[in-house]
């Protein structure tokens, strides 16, 4: 029995062998290899980077004068419109500015009419001293008349007093008459010189006057600035959007003293948002403007946007840091840099692209030509 159990095993067929393993490995090297060759020939003709994020446009919301905050009219993430009311800010000292500005400018304006008035008698009183400088010349041109005659009748009856044809009252009356009147243009010639003085004092105050009223009518037009300015103030104490937007947060309170110039929060633009894309310097060879690029945004992975190259940074982001390197202080470490690259959406109109948000992560493809 037992040689024939001994028999009956060595009879046995063998076993065959199995071809799974084989078949596994030869399927991962064809698949491996026409990934890696696919992956080859994708880079020969892209390049790619994930250091890029969606950008638009932010503007920054500051008041332009300081004051206490009354109203606040906007929440967080609100959408708002150009010109919409922000912030209301206390106005009461601005109006009282405004008030004073406006008495200021009445006052200058009272000035101005007292100049005009004044000038106006100056030139009164020189046109009244013109015309008697022009009476005395007349009446001293009848003056010296009077005293040719009064020499000529003089000198005859000085002839005659001396045949003693007439008598010696009658020479002295002669006498007399030649001497009033010589006397009497004496005193027109000094009258004529004192008009001609108060006529050039007259001319002088009447300059003066005018100069006067230009220094006045200056006044008040910087007593218009002074209103215009405090207009423009309370006009400051409503802050308004400065575009179409939504709000970030809101960092302000009631009761909040705002100083000039600070920072609230910021509107961001309901603009078209761009993608700025930090690829390596070494990246950068074949690239060049308007060439196609496919943008896979983290958020909407299932949706691929076409876009182009619109633009290169003039710099490296390093140069634009807040503390760039300084390859010159000795501690020089060569580090492949990266260039912003500013890439534009095609298709304004895509829903996708109305809610895309500013600091999103992207995927960008770009296809050399």
């Amino acid at each position: 029995m037992e040689t024939t159990q001994n028999t009956g095993a060595a009879t046995e067929a063998p076993k065959k062998k199995s071809y799974t393993f084989v078949i596994i490995l030869a399927v991962l090297v064809i698949v491996g290899g026409t990934w890696g060759y696919t992956k080859y020939n994708h880079g020969l003709h892209h390049e790619e980077t994930d250091d890029a994020q969606i950008d638009a446009n932010i503007s920054p919301v500051i008041p332009r004068i300081s004051g206490y905050i009354t109203e606040i009219k906007v929440k967080d993430n609100q959408l708002v419109h150009k010109g919409d009311t922000l912030i209301v800010l206390d106005n009461r000292d601005q109006i009282i500015k405004l008030e004073q500005a406006e008495a200021n400018l009445y006052a200058s304006q009272g000035n101005l009419v007292v100049a005009n008035a004044t000038t106006t008698a100056s030139v009164a009183t020189g046109s009244t001293y013109v015309a008697n400088v022009e009476v005395a010349e007349a009446q001293i041109e009848q003056a010296k008349v009077s005293v040719w005659r009064a020499n000529q009748d003089f000198a005859r009856y000085e002839n005659l007093i001396k045949d003693h044809s007439i008598t010696q009252q009658e020479y002295e009356q002669a006498l007399a008459t030649k001497q009033t009147a010589e006397r009497q243009l004496q005193v027109l010639i000094s009258q004529k010189n004192a008009a001609q003085r108060q006529a050039k004092a007259a001319t002088s105050q009447t300059a003066a006057t005018s100069r006067q009223t230009g220094v006045v009518n200056a006044t008040i037009k910087a007593r218009q600035a002074d209103i215009d300015n405090a207009k423009l103030n309370l006009s400051y104490t409503i802050i308004t959007a400065p575009t179409d937007g939504h709000v970030s947060k809101v960092n302000a309170q009631l009761g909040q003293y705002l100083q000039a110039g600070q920072s609230l929060f910021s509107i961001i633009a309901n603009t078209q948002p761009w993608v700025v894309a930090n690829f390596k310097e070494t990246q950068l060879t074949k690239m060049k403007l308007g060439q196609e690029v496919k943008v896979h945004i983290d958020a909407y992975p299932d949706h691929v946007f076409d876009a182009k190259v619109a633009s290169f940074s003039p710099a490296t982001g390093a140069r634009f840091a807040l503390l760039p390197p300084d390859n010159a202080s000795g501690n020089f470490v060569k580090v492949v840099q990266r260039l912003p690259v500013r890439i534009e959406f095609k298709e304004v109109k895509d829903e996708f692209i109305q809610r895309l948000r500013p600091g999103m992560n992207v995927f960008v493809d770009v296809e050399l030509n």
